[in-house]
This record gives structure tokens, C-alpha cells and sequence, in this order.
């Protein structure tokens, strides 16, 4: 393979060898899927500001900035941010950024449950304890078809039981 050109493939790396429920590929169809299931679980709302947005106008954000490392691109550390609060982040901290302004810190608990546990650790002394965790939008119960009443008998509509 020597002067073929040919990389062999890395073997190790970030984020390889560790599985966590939130760890997703990395590519452009899996941010898609992560912010499409952000948008289901907490709706249109920047996890930074807290003001709704039109989903269209609401990006993905590194929380821990990724500077080129892809262990950072899993659903543990995405949340929808409003375009202004991306720009403003960039490639702070996410402690540098929600020292900056305490309601940052409750915002990004509130719709960051889903965030790794070390963020969640430095995020809970930040918060008020009364903070007021989003639930889960209950799935619509489904429509069931209506119960099937016994049909009549074919034969002349008689029964020998109602005498």
C-alpha cells in the first residue's frame, strides 16, 4: 500500500469505543434528525434566550465549543439557539457564556435536560431550584376503531331465546 495514496483507516479516536444513548453519527442527515428531534422535544424555543422563533430561523449550537473536534457533534452537546445567541456564543465557553447572564444558565437547564452530565453538574448551583422543567408533549392517543357489535343472525331475525 506504500505509495498508493491510500489512507488506511484511524483506528481509536473521540468519542469512538464509548456509547451513550444521546451519541449520534456525526454527518449532515444525523444534524438534521438531532434538530428535528430537538424541535419535537422542546419546540421553537432558543435554549440561550428562551423566546420562541420560527423553527426555520432556530440553528444547532455547540454548547461545548467543538473547535474542529467531531466528539463534540453528539445530541448531548446540540441545542437550538436563536441566530443572535449563536453569533454572540461562537466559540466561547458554555461557562464563560452563562456567566455572562444568569437567565443564560436557567434557559439552557431548562431546555438542556438532554445535555451530558457534566454540563447538567456546573448548570444546577446556577439555577433556581424552582426552575421549571419542560415535560414531554404526551403523544395524541391514537383513534380506535369502534367496537363491533354482534351482527343479526342471517336468518329471519328470530330467536329461539326470547320466548
Amino acid at each position: 500500500m506504500a505509495g498508493s495514496g491510500r489512507r488506511r483507516p484511524r483506528r481509536g479516536g473521540p468519542g469512538r469505543g464509548a456509547t451513550a444513548e444521546t451519541s449520534q453519527p456525526t454527518g449532515r442527515a444525523a444534524y438534521q434528525d438531532t434538530r428535528a428531534w430537538l424541535l419535537r422535544t422542546h419546540g421553537h424555543v432558543c435554549a440561550y434566550c428562551g423566546l420562541d422563533f420560527p423553527a426555520r430561523s432556530l440553528t444547532l449550537d455547540h454548547v461545548t465549543p467543538r473547535r474542529g473536534q467531531s466528539a463534540y457533534d453528539r445530541r448531548d452537546n446540540l441545542v437550538l439557539a436563536c441566530t443572535r445567541c449563536n453569533t454572540a456564543k461562537s466559540d466561547k465557553s458554555f461557562l464563560a457564556w452563562v456567566l455572562g447572564a444568569r437567565t443564560r444558565a436557567t434557559h439552557l437547564y431548562r431546555y438542556g435536560q438532554h445535555l451530558s452530565e457534566g454540563i447538567l453538574e456546573v448548570l444546577r448551583p446556577m439555577v433556581d431550584e424552582d426552575v421549571v422543567i419542560p415535560s414531554k408533549p404526551k403523544p395524541k392517543p391514537k383513534k380506535r376503531p369502534p367496537k363491533q357489535k354482534f351482527a343479526p343472525h342471517p336468518d329471519d331475525g328470530t330467536s329461539p331465546y326470547l320466548d
